[in-house]
């Protein structure tokens, strides 16, 4: 029996590795681009820079999170202070580009239909988002900075992060069987 050329799990694989190398050296390669120096292009840093927009909302969410909490939080283009507490910089790797890059190559090589794929590619988008901006003000409010720190924040989320993306993608693939039944 030749299997359905949609549910063929080499072809889900070559995308899925595909699209995951395209999206992740796409953000390196545009992150590059639009920080000064080497390939620096102006119109790119000025007018296309995606990655200094998720910045600047991610810190104003965290500082708005903190400000319903009565705490007083200032931003700048990478950093958030809370005031009496501590300071966190926003660099790249703390956007999440990398988990966002491999879960949007998942659920675009998931063989499903169109809108099921836009629905939770956004819902899962923003989930992640979301996580990123409770580690922000988690770290803002709590961190401890001193030289020597053995606790690398960074692991540490990225292994609860994909922790949770493996599980809700593992409930969205397994509710595509339930419903082919």
């Amino acid at each position: 029996m030749i299997p359905n050329k949609q549910n063929n799990p080499i072809r889900f694989a070559v995308w899925f590795i595909g699209l995951f190398l395209v999206f992740y050296y796409f953000n390196i390669l545009f992150f590059g681009l639009t920080t000064p120096g080497g390939n620096y292009s102006p119109f790119l840093a000025g007018y296309l820079n995606y990655i200094a927009v998720l910045r600047w909302i991610l810190l104003k969410c965290s500082a708005s999170v903190l400000s319903c909490w009565g705490f007083t939080a200032i931003t700048n283009n990478y950093e958030l202070l809370v005031a009496g507490r501590s300071s966190i910089v926003l660099v790249y790797s703390c956007l999440g580009l990398g988990v966002v890059s491999f879960f949007t190559a998942f659920v675009l090589a998931y063989p499903k239909p169109r809108k099921a794929k836009i629905v939770f590619l956004i819902s899962g988008i923003l989930g992640i988002e979301f996580l990123n901006v409770i580690r922000f003000v988690v770290l803002a409010l709590f961190w401890d900075k001193r030289p020597g720190t053995i606790i690398d924040h960074h692991t540490i989320f990225n292994i609860f992060i994909y922790i949770v993306i493996s599980a809700c993608l593992y409930f969205w693939v397994k509710n595509d069987v339930a419903v082919k039944k």
